[in-house]
């Protein structure tokens, strides 16, 4: 019966050959949404380790030790990780260090704010921390980079979404072909399947040829479409990196991802086929 399913898929090999391509290209286009996905929410981890909001002190207190005494109060609220004190001395320290000097003539540190440089554990609650923030007794403003980390949760809400809906899609798709391609090879056979019946040959007897061949192609498609996937990754991103270099943003190695993108590939491919091929020979079971 093994045997018989692999013959199958040599005698039909031209649909055979469409089969595993369709897989491997709706396996690819998930992937690739996928690992879009996952390097955006890369990306949003490293803005939470990165990503800076910063609170300025009230004027009127000029106390070094009286303002750095509000980073308690700071400290102690929710998605706060650490707070870093800056003097006003070191603030226009800070800023000398960027622009010419000749710019700061007649200008002390009396201009400039005692401030605290506060890191989030979340940005997806940036805003309710900033109120927060400007809660605290002492602090006259906030300064964040709400907007961009609102952008990047957005795109990242989206792409996983459209990767759910693609991948269910997609998987409906390859088990449609998958199935219609097994009911041809059944076709030619669906006499030889009603005598088998009559005899008295069990459903799962008959099935298992047509079973084998699913699964075959199945793990044929997903293992092709991991090696395509991880050289058109690399390739996407090699050009990227390229443009990228000196910029914060950083590109996921397949590498580091290549087991569980495997797994999920060939359990995919398994799952497609198995179904695929118990579908096609369920009508010319009932005689």
């Amino acid at each position: 019966m093994i045997r018989e399913g692999f013959r199958s898929i040599r005698t039909h090999s031209l649909m055979s050959f469409a089969t595993v391509t369709i897989i491997m290209a709706c396996l690819i286009i998930m992937g690739s949404v996928a690992l879009l996905s996952v390097n955006i929410n890369v990306l949003i981890r490293d803005m939470e380790d990165q990503n800076e909001v910063v609170a300025f002190v009230e004027d009127e207190i000029e106390d070094e030790e009286q303002a750095k005494a509000i980073g308690n109060d700071i400290l102690a609220l929710d998605n706060v990780s650490s707070v870093d004190f800056i003097s006003r001395a070191q603030a226009m320290e800070n800023y000398m260090s960027k622009y010419d000097k000749s710019l700061m003539e007649g200008i002390d540190e009396t201009v400039f704010r005692h401030r605290f440089v506060i890191h989030l554990t979340d940005i997806t609650d940036m805003a309710k921390t900033d109120d927060a923030i400007r809660g605290v007794p002492g602090i006259l403003k906030v300064r964040d980079h709400l907007e961009y980390a609102n952008t990047f949760i957005k795109i990242r809400n989206i792409v996983s979404v459209v990767a759910l809906v693609l991948m269910v899609i997609l998987v409906l798709v390859s088990m449609f072909i998958m199935s219609n391609t097994i009911k041809l090879a059944t076709f030619s056979r669906r006499e030889e399947i009603a005598i088998m019946k009559m005899v008295g040959a069990s459903n799962g007897f008959i099935r298992l040829p047509f079973v084998v061949e699913g699964l075959v192609l199945g793990l044929l498609g997903g293992g092709l479409g991991f090696l395509a996937q991880w050289g058109l990754y690399n390739l996407v991103t090699g050009s990227l990196v390229e443009s990228l270099t000196g910029s914060i943003i950083t590109v996921v190695s397949f590498r580091s991802l290549a087991l569980p993108i495997l797994i999920v590939y060939l359990g995919i491919g398994v799952v497609i086929g198995v179904f695929g091929g118990i579908n096609a020979i369920r009508n010319y079971l009932k005689v």
